[in-house]
């Protein structure tokens, strides 16, 4: 008999009803999450999973490097804003340097809410002009 975790559910169901532009907030939230227990594996010397951790928040930059529209013209600077994100990242994996992963942070909430606020301002237009959410 196999038994569904109901989170894991929920979590699947989400990402497959979610819109890109929540999606793209996802992945900043999930980048913030692998970066935070990197920050805490350094804390408690646990070299391996800060790795694994920094990797997955790379993963994450990557998909978010990948995703951007070119015909856009703010997708050149942003793809040059993940691009140092990825290359501090990297540094601060080498050097276990928490204050590297605390720029690449403020960095990414930075981005996550200004995400966020585009997210709120474009349902806020289309309600607005009667269309549904």
């Amino acid at each position: 008999m196999f038994v569904i975790n109901p989170y894991e559910a929920y979590k699947e169901n989400s990402v497959s009803t979610a819109s890109p532009g929540e999606l793209t907030l996802m992945l900043y939230n999930g980048c913030l999450k692998f970066i935070n227990i990197a920050k805490i594996s350094i804390e408690n010397n646990q070299i391996e999973n800060k790795n694994i951790n920094l990797q997955k928040a790379q993963k994450i930059i990557n998909e978010l490097t990948n995703t951007l529209n070119d015909d856009i013209s703010i997708s050149g600077n942003l793809a040059s804003l993940y691009d140092y994100m990825n290359r501090r990242l990297l540094e601060a994996n080498v050097h276990n340097d928490v204050t590297i992963l605390e720029e690449v942070q403020g960095l990414i909430v930075d981005l996550r809410d200004t995400w966020k606020q585009v997210i709120v301002e474009n349902r806020q237009q289309i309600y607005t002009q009667g269309g549904r959410v």
